[in-house]
């Protein structure tokens, strides 16, 4: 059977009880008694004190209730809270683990569906031309309009109905359609797609795709015009040539017949695709590159020549905020000298072209260019930089002093816990001694870096800004009987009981120095691994 992944809480039920993920139920109710004793809120009778063992006496509870219960462990073992507080239950006939497995995986997969049958994917755009040119001559800023929305609205896990529609105004004339497309998923590799267009070019298609090898795709289409009857075909094979390179080739038949051959390559700095086409009518070539200068900006060139178009570009965007990104694109070619703004947004977009000039001035041409990017760079420079960089700077103070804040909850009922462990810790510690057994003379838990810096010269600070903190009482209370104390492999040791994690996304380490049978020890071990002492090696 697969091994399961680790739950990302570190398994802290187990450290809270001191115990080892296998466990048998017999080693939970003796861990669980144990503690039982020692927390339970009726021992104390400061009013303090016993708010604190009744706070620990509850956690106490609710992981033996969770340990004890053989269901229960299960979930908490292959998923941890996350699987218990997101409502799974299994059914009382379920007793091998492979059996509770499956039926976790499938109660997921159910979940999964449900959250994805709950959501569609809108998408949609907007384009306003405006043209200086029309504005002098007096015919109007606005030289057309179009909007395009479509809708993705999954109906089962295998079928989605993508209902879409375009409006297009140009001048005093316009256009436009309604889509509806039904896509069907055959199985992993296969899918085929129906669909149907009302509007002035009505016509009904359907359209397969396949995966024919694991770096080959191909894709059909047959479409039927309503209006004048005529059948076009449309074949495309796509081939990944590389890690980032894609190949692909695309053929038409009907009446505008076509064949291109294009190539795209993507990595994390670039960006770039190019595409040669001849059809019956046309032929050209376009190509464009992106560069990444970091996850929020990029710059872009481009350019296509053909009989219909000659167009070169260039400019950049920047995303401003998780979801949006903003970009602007100038643009020579042969309706003239014109601006692209462009804002995407989760799925929406609104494109607004600007047509400065149809003739080519040699002046115009280059201040169409120099003007807003020189304006770009000065803003940038002395207003969007800086602003953004101080609402950085507060974002993190905020969330510094919220951390600082909670590691200093933390480390209060860390300490509270360890006073009430104190007592038992200090009588265990005094019959070591007595023995000339097991003693921690001083154990500390935290940042790895600092651990070992400070090790080195025994100087270890035990507070919140040092992230360190010192840990020999509850090691103490953790030595047996027999003189010996082991923590597990596999547990995050900041869930056992007066300990806490004093620097969150850090490397941590535990620094444990002790006596046995009156020699100096010293032991080092990591948050996850096992240690147990005392051992020769161990000796200074």
């Amino acid at each position: 059977m697969e091994l399961a992944p680790e739950p990302e809480d570190g398994r802290e039920l187990y450290a809270l009880l001191h115990l080892s993920p296998d466990a048998s139920g017999e080693e939970v109710r003796r861990a669980y008694r144990q503690y039982a004793q020692i927390y339970h809120p009726d021992k104390y009778q400061d009013p303090q004190m016993k708010d604190v063992a009744t706070e620990n006496f509850q956690r106490i509870c609710d992981a033996y209730e969770i340990l004890s219960d053989e269901n229960k462990r299960q979930i908490y073992d292959i998923y941890g809270m996350e699987g218990l507080n997101s409502g799974l239950e299994l059914g009382p006939k379920l007793n091998k683990p492979e059996e509770i497995k499956e039926q976790l995986e499938r109660l997921k997969r159910q979940k999964e569906e449900e959250k994805f049958l709950a959501h569609s994917r809108p998408t949609g755009s907007i384009v306003a031309n405006i043209s200086v040119p029309h504005y002098l001559d007096g015919d109007g800023i606005m030289r057309g309009m179009g909007m395009s929305s479509e809708v993705q609205l999954p109906v089962s896990k295998r079928n989605t109905v993508v209902v879409g529609g375009n409006l297009v105004v140009n001048g005093k004339s316009g256009t436009g359609a309604a889509t509806a497309v039904l896509r069907h998923q055959l199985s992993s590799v296969s899918s085929v797609e129906f669909m149907a267009t009302a509007g002035l070019r009505s016509l009904v298609g359907v359209q397969t795709f396949r995966q024919i090898s694991p770096h080959s795709t191909a894709t059909s289409g047959l479409s039927l015009s309503l209006r004048d009857g005529s059948i076009n075909l449309s074949n495309a094979w796509t081939r990944q040539l590389s890690e980032n390179t894609v190949g692909n080739i695309q053929l038409a038949l009907g009446t505008d017949s076509s064949i291109s051959v294009g190539w795209q390559k993507k990595d994390e700095k670039n960006s770039a695709t190019g595409e040669v086409k001849f059809g019956t009518n046309y032929f050209g070539a376009s190509a464009h590159y992106t560069h990444f200068f970091s996850p929020k900006s990029h710059g872009r060139i481009a350019g296509q020549v053909g009989s219909t178009a000659i167009d070169f570009e260039i400019g950049g965007g920047r995303r401003i905020s998780q979801f949006s990104t903003v970009r602007m694109i100038y643009n020579i070619g042969i309706q003239g000298v014109s601006w692209r703004f462009e804002l995407n947004r989760a799925g929406q977009k609104l494109v607004v072209p600007v047509l400065l000039s149809t003739e080519f001035n040699a002046l115009l041409v280059t201040s169409a260019f120099a003007i807003p990017s020189t304006l770009y760079f000065l803003l940038q420079t002395y207003f969007v930089k800086p602003y953004y960089l101080k609402r950085e700077n507060q974002k993190t103070l905020e969330k510094m002093e919220s951390l600082s804040s909670q590691l200093t909850e933390a480390r209060h009922a860390a300490k509270k816990a360890q006073k009430l462990l104190e007592p038992v810790s200090n009588r265990k510690k005094n019959r070591q001694l007595e023995d000339d057994g097991l003693v921690i003379t001083k154990a500390m838990y935290g940042n790895r870096k600092r651990i070992k810096e400070r090790g080195e010269t025994n100087e270890l600070h035990d507070d919140v800004a040092s992230q360190v903190l010192d840990v020999t009482i509850p090691l103490n209370f953790l030595v047996t009987d027999a003189g010996q104390l082991k923590l597990h492999n596999g547990i995050k040791k900041a869930g056992i009981m007066g300990f806490y994690d004093p620097c969150p996304g850090d490397p941590k380490l535990l620094l444990v120095e002790y006596t046995f049978r009156g020699r100096k020890h010293k032991a080092m071990a990591d948050d996850y691994d096992a240690l147990s002492i005392p051992q020769d090696i161990h000796q200074i």
